[in-house]
């Protein structure tokens, strides 16, 4: 939701809330004044002022006095016009809650319309809220499928893009561009599911990253085989750093600083070297990217596809390499900038 609803709901929730207040206070106030004027009992006094306050029309406790009978007729004019404030406050409450549904499904319809170089997540369930949070952390457009509308509410409200329908459905994949897309994650609860959105999605665009999830191991290579790039299997995944921090809690700990913590500032990056880079062809312990930058460079993608864990000083720095480094995330952002060629 933005600042701008977001005080307009406020604003509108304290109207009310005042006029709630104020109708305590009247009732407070009419029930006093029974006990005092007409020397009622509290239980009766406040019964006497709710169906004065109501209009509802039902008899008097007993007979009024003169001054009972003033008393009365104020609380008769205050109360009608607190009542009529209070349902005007919810009517307009109501009215702007749909009017900014109505605007908030056209504005993200648009987007939709409009998105390009994004990943379309298939399944909004526990995982694909989590792969989303990350997503968005990293400012990767995204556009939501998912068949159950109401696990997405909140989507609408933080502005994502999302379409409540079938994923295996193509009709669906299209309308979020998927022929414009990076790529898709595929994170339903069904492996079948998964593969046949996989296949859907490997036809529409041939050239899509595909990442999937599998339940079980033997969907592994029917994923694959039906088009995905990566697949991932999350209890296989847990169960193993579960082992691992068992066996090795000090490098689990490690790991879990420099790759998932926020905390420290460290992360682990990957920079892609562009041709036009200074760094070109020069070598790491030349390039001056751990003296200068304070930055490790943990490995080395060649553009062979070769990989080189812990590279010696002497390696150097290609075109088309992808450099795997550790450190702050302003350093590795300044040395992205860098082997871009921008910087």
């Amino acid at each position: 939701m933005k600042d701008g609803d977001g005080k307009l709901h406020s604003v509108g929730f304290r109207r009310i809330l005042k006029g709630m207040a104020i109708l305590l206070g009247l009732l407070f106030v009419g029930t006093t004044g029974y006990v005092f004027i007409e020397g009622w009992s509290p239980f009766d006094s406040l019964y006497m002022t709710v169906i004065t306050i109501a209009t509802v029309g039902y008899r008097e406790v007993a007979d009024l006095s003169q001054q009972g009978k003033i008393f009365t007729i104020l609380i008769i004019l205050f109360g009608v016009g607190i009542i009529a404030y209070l349902l005007g406050m919810v009517a307009q409450a109501m009215v702007e809650l749909q009017v900014r549904s109505i605007f908030g499904r056209r504005k993200l319809g648009q987007k939709i319309r409009s998105i390009k170089n994004h990943y379309i997540i298939c399944g909004y369930g526990r995982l694909g809220r989590i792969i989303c949070r990350e997503l968005k952390a990293n400012n990767i457009p995204i556009v939501v499928i998912d068949d159950n509308g109401t696990a997405m509410q909140g989507l609408e409200e933080e502005g994502i893009p999302h379409i409540v329908g079938d994923a295996t459905n193509e009709d669906i994949l299209s309308e979020a561009h998927i022929e414009r897309a990076n790529g898709l994650v595929s994170v339903v609860a069904s492996d079948a599911d998964n593969v046949f959105i996989t296949m859907s999605a490997r036809g529409l665009n041939p050239e899509l990253f595909i990442l999937a999830r599998a339940e079980e191991e033997h969907a592994e290579k029917k994923l694959i085989r039906a088009g995905a790039n990566k697949v991932v299997l999350p209890y296989l995944i847990g169960g193993q750093k579960m082992a691992h921090i068992v066996v090795k809690p000090v490098v689990s700990d490690f790991l879990e600083f420099t790759v998932h913590s926020r905390k420290i500032g460290l992360e682990m990056g990957e920079v892609a070297v562009s041709e036009k880079s200074p760094l070109n062809g020069v070598t790491l312990i030349d390039s001056g990217i751990r003296q200068k930058m304070d930055v490790i460079i943990v490995a080395v993608k060649k553009s062979q596809g070769e990989m080189r864990f812990n590279p010696s000083s002497q390696t150097k720095i290609e075109a088309g390499d992808i450099l795997i480094a550790l450190g702050k995330s302003e350093e590795i952002t300044k040395l992205a900038t860098i082997l871009s060629g921008e910087g």
